[in-house]
């Protein structure tokens, strides 16, 4: 495969529907070459292919982020094809809603293992090429769950809230390796999530933020000049936190 030096790469998971789909659209139409991280291969394809159309050199990978022993392996394979990488956008994640007192442990680990595990475990992976180059930019995508009360949110909530500190910790770390962290906290988006099993909830989805919108802001975070950076963003809908 073949790329110019001076390009700039991103990879981007969760990258087949919502957030990851429009963020990795905008960043095709800002001219961001892109690798592309989520399990629906035929989804993954299209997204690719769109971001073809608008002039970007886009590659797939399938990759399943609940198989974390895998991730940092996978991750570094894709440098290896894909280049060098400037910036990872941290998307894929998972909804789910419960009481605390009925949440099982099961599906406690495995929000946990999602939302936050996975994302250390892309870190490990992109960490040794950023600090070699001296420059990088890993944007974690959080939520407004983080930081406030939603009842019967609480393991997502929970994780977000580690992702958040996550970042903050890794930032203070990374920064001397030229390493910017940012944290993108968006409030309610319509997104598929919503029509996912483990959600159960009746919000208006009318009234939340487009992935475009959320992307658009994760684009203007992404191409600060080198020496700035915005470690943390909310992004709520004008109607409220829903």
């Amino acid at each position: 495969m073949s790329f110019s030096q001076s390009q700039r790469r991103a990879i981007i998971t969760g990258a087949s529907s919502g957030i990851g789909k429009a963020t990795a659209l905008a960043f095709a139409k800002a001219g961001i070459d892109l690798a592309l991280v989520s399990r629906s291969a035929d989804q993954l394809e299209a997204v690719a292919q769109a971001a073809r159309e608008v002039g970007a050199l886009a590659q797939t990978y399938v990759i399943d982020l609940s198989q974390l022993a895998e991730i940092p392996t996978k991750i570094q394979a894709i440098i290896e094809d894909f280049g060098h990488i400037d910036i990872i956008v941290n998307n894929a994640g998972m909804g789910y809603t419960n009481l605390l007192g009925e949440t099982s442990l099961s599906d406690w680990q495995r929000v946990m293992d999602l939302n936050v595990t996975s994302i250390f475990q892309c870190v490990r992976g992109i960490l040794p090429q950023m600090r070699d180059r001296g420059q990088g930019t890993i944007i974690n995508v959080s939520s407004i769950a983080a930081f406030n009360t939603f009842p019967q949110w609480g393991a997502y909530s929970v994780s977000k809230a580690a992702l958040a500190a996550f970042s903050k910790v890794l930032a203070a770390e990374e920064r001397a390796h030229g390493i910017r962290v940012i944290t993108i906290s968006p409030g309610s988006v319509n997104t598929s999530i919503w029509d996912t099993e483990t959600v159960q909830a009746d919000f208006d989805r009318s009234a939340m933020l487009s992935p475009d919108t959320v992307a658009q802001t994760i684009l203007h975070a992404a191409l600060l000049p080198a020496e700035a950076v915005i470690e943390e963003m909310t992004i709520l809908s004008s109607a409220g936190t829903l």
